[in-house]
């Protein structure tokens, strides 16, 4: 599904100054925000099957904004996405996710965690072992599922 489908031009306005308000750029860890060009269209892109609570979360915003919240002054904006954090529910999480997502993989934020900027497979990451009997109430519980004959 293009982003064209899922969200009008005004929407994807608003929803690029709302990345912007959830990450900022840092000078300090020289990174850009998740609204910068490079992010947001990787975002634009990674809807895929949360298609629908995207436009769910931007109608609330919209709603919230009693418009396009992009158009709304900067104080404005701050008291909107304080009341859209309150109550955008699970499209908010879903939408949240997706812009974390792509944010922590765009190669420059990757580098200002010290990370090498690959995908993490076919070569993995190294991850520290940690206390296996954490995982013994979870097999004491048993299967959740029924065998198929």
């Amino acid at each position: 599904m293009s982003e064209t489908a899922v969200l009008t031009a005004d929407q994807a306005r608003s929803l690029r100054c709302l990345a912007g308000m959830m990450i900022p750029a840092s000078n300090a860890y020289h990174v850009p925000s998740a609204a910068d060009d490079a992010i947001f269209a990787d975002i634009l892109r990674s809807f895929g099957r949360d298609a629908a609570d995207v436009q769910a979360a931007m109608r609330t915003l919209e709603e919230l904004a009693g418009g396009v919240f992009a158009d709304l002054d900067a104080a404005r904006q701050q008291a909107v996405a304080a009341r859209f954090r309150e109550i955008g529910g699970e499209p908010l999480t879903l939408l949240s996710r997706i812009i974390l997502q792509c944010y922590y993989r765009d190669d420059r934020v990757m580098r200002s965690l010290d990370m090498e900027v690959r995908p993490p497979f076919p070569k993995g990451f190294a991850v520290e072992q940690g206390d296996w009997a954490l995982l013994d109430p979870v097999r004491r519980r048993g299967k959740l599922y029924r065998d198929v004959e």
